[in-house]
């Protein structure tokens, strides 16, 4: 009964989004090393089709951010050119911000869409991000600018904010 509950409580949640209105984004997603994608290799996503650490090394410093890479060639296209292969609204979860909130993510659940590279909070999200991915798309693109801009405006300000809790992972990291 209890887990009923607390199943039927999460698919509320997943449907209606966590929040009105999401809190500060940074630019670029970061974990507590500074690294984005979590130190994966954002262009071996695109050439190898997988999600591949990348090594201090092959380290390139864009947008607040330490990306790391597998290779120096690697490192090389995404400096010519890191819009081409960054991910998608800051490498915080695609789900999340078609909801208008951020949310961490896990390397292994992205997908590459028209040339461009999504990530989500777990393999369960992805499945209910990919249920409506062009729809997901969309709403992530129109909400994004307005997660920015509130983070310019409480970065001017001193004031910070709390994130929406993050849906419990299953089958992520």
């Amino acid at each position: 009964m209890r887990r009923g509950l607390l199943t039927l409580l999460f698919g509320a949640w997943l449907a209606g989004g966590a929040a009105a209105q999401g809190p500060p984004a940074a630019p670029v997603n970061v974990n507590a090393e500074g690294l984005a994608l979590h130190g994966h290799d954002a262009v071996a996503y695109f050439t190898q089709g997988k999600a591949v650490r990348g090594v201090a090394q092959f380290e390139h410093v864009w947008n607040g951010a330490r990306w790391r890479f597998a290779s120096a060639a690697n490192r090389d296209l995404f400096a010519m050119s890191p819009e081409q292969y960054a991910p998608q609204f800051g490498g915080y979860c695609a789900w999340a911000v078609s909801r208008n909130y951020t949310a961490d993510t896990d390397p292994e659940a992205f997908a590459v869409v028209e040339g461009k590279l999504y990530v989500n909070y777990s393999s369960f999200v992805q499945a209910r991000w990919r249920l409506d991915r062009a729809g997901n798309i969309q709403k992530g693109q129109a909400n994004w600018p307005g997660l920015l801009a509130t983070s310019k405006a409480a970065a001017s300000t001193g004031r910070t904010s709390v994130s929406a809790p993050a849906p419990a992972k299953k089958g992520g990291r």
